[in-house]
């Protein structure tokens, strides 16, 4: 399961710019995820909440945007989101060499917090 590493280090990750911005509690976690990761949300959902118990993260919500597998065909440079058979073929022409151009994705999109304003960690 590479969900629970993923989340490892996006909780790792928010809890060091956090720390660097004076954010004492983190509210929400927005993660934007390519299908071509094959990492299940359901399975990033029950990580992120079994890895948050610190008081930071306490109440935090993970917010999941799951991307498609968009391809660009090079022959004809027709756009495409590839179905869930895998099929990595130009609807348009029939042509079989693409370019992926998205569905690849695994980033922090924000976080959101309170800060802290007594200055107090």
């Amino acid at each position: 399961m590479h969900e629970l590493s993923i989340i490892q280090s996006v909780v790792d990750t928010v809890r060091d710019s956090a720390q660097e911005n004076g954010i004492k509690r983190v509210n929400k976690v927005k993660l934007v995820i390519g299908k071509m990761t094959m990492a299940l949300p359901d399975s990033l959902q029950f990580a992120f909440e079994a890895i948050v118990i610190d008081e930071m993260f306490e109440n935090a919500v993970l917010e999941i945007e799951e991307r498609e597998i968009t391809c660009e065909c090079s022959s004809c440079q027709h756009c495409f989101q590839v179905d869930d058979a895998y099929r990595f073929i130009c609807p348009n022409c029939g042509h079989d060499r693409v370019d992926i151009i998205g569905g690849r994705e695994l980033y922090i999109d924000y976080f959101e917090g309170d800060e802290d304003i007594d200055g107090t960690s």
